[in-house]
């Protein structure tokens, strides 16, 4: 699949939309490829975390490639659409997600980012929601946006279709880190090595903790939560790190 590449860099999973003459447009190839390879990931336990990226430094991902006239047709006696399909897949894996944002994140590509559970991007980066400017809406990214950022804004960007900068997507909440793009690797890096040093289990574990709350009530959380810490504490990379913590050294992680 040349249109997407996958790439295992020690225990993360690399997955670069390769389309930057399209400014690393989705088609139905890279939907599904995205789909299947987070698939994949949540069920290999050698994999500590995924980096969705675009190709070049133009763009992260513009959205749907609206070249093809095809963009918005399905079949409607199909009760799902793949991007949609893609959207439940990354938020019920447990596997944590991360995007490197090296451009332009549109329409779509907002979709991407607001699906990973942290971001960090190139200064010179923008974000928006444009699709009301072809007559159509962001109604699935809605689904993973709503609840990332201020509804005032998102209804703005929604219904003005007009671009926010990278110091407004930080100051929401959008991303997490912003450096130069002569910086980008070297600070993804430095988040990944963050993440990797810790429990694999705890960090599973707690991603699917996290995802499952969302639409719940308080009762309903703390009653789900308490449950989860007890789970939690019976693993064996509990055992090992409240055991390292007493012998005052680093704790050797199984993932189990």
């Amino acid at each position: 699949m040349t249109e997407l590449i996958k790439e295992m860099r020690g225990s993360a999973l690399w997955l670069t939309i390769d389309r930057p003459e399209r400014r690393n447009a989705m088609n139905e190839v890279v939907i599904n490829g995205l789909a299947d390879a987070i698939r994949q990931a949540d069920n290999n336990k050698e994999v500590r975390l995924v980096v969705i990226t675009g190709a070049g430094d133009k763009a992260f991902c513009s959205g749907a490639d609206l070249a093809t006239g095809t963009s918005f047709e399905f079949d409607y006696g199909t009760p799902s659409l793949a991007f949609a399909n893609l959207l439940r897949t990354a938020n019920s894996a447990t596997v944590p997600l991360l995007a490197r944002v090296n451009g332009a994140c549109m329409a779509g590509g907002m979709g991407l980012l607001s699906m990973c559970d942290m971001a960090v991007a190139a200064d010179h980066a923008i974000f928006g929601l444009p699709e009301v400017k072809v007559g159509v809406f962001p109604m699935q990214v809605l689904s993973v946006l709503q609840h990332l950022i201020p509804s005032r804004t998102l209804y703005e960007m929604c219904l003005t279709g007009e671009p926010i900068t990278i110091a407004e997507a930080k100051a929401i909440g959008l991303v997490n880190h912003v450096v130069s793009k002569e910086e980008l690797d070297t600070k993804v890096d430095w988040l990944i090595s963050r993440l990797t040093d810790k429990s694999p289990t705890a960090i599973r574990r707690g991603r699917y903790t996290m995802r499952r709350i969302q639409a719940m009530s308080f009762e309903e959380s703390i009653s789900f939560t308490e449950s989860q810490i007890g789970l939690v504490s019976m693993t064996k990379d509990s055992k090992e790190g409240l055991l390292a913590f007493r012998e005052k050294r680093s704790p050797v992680w199984t993932g189990s």
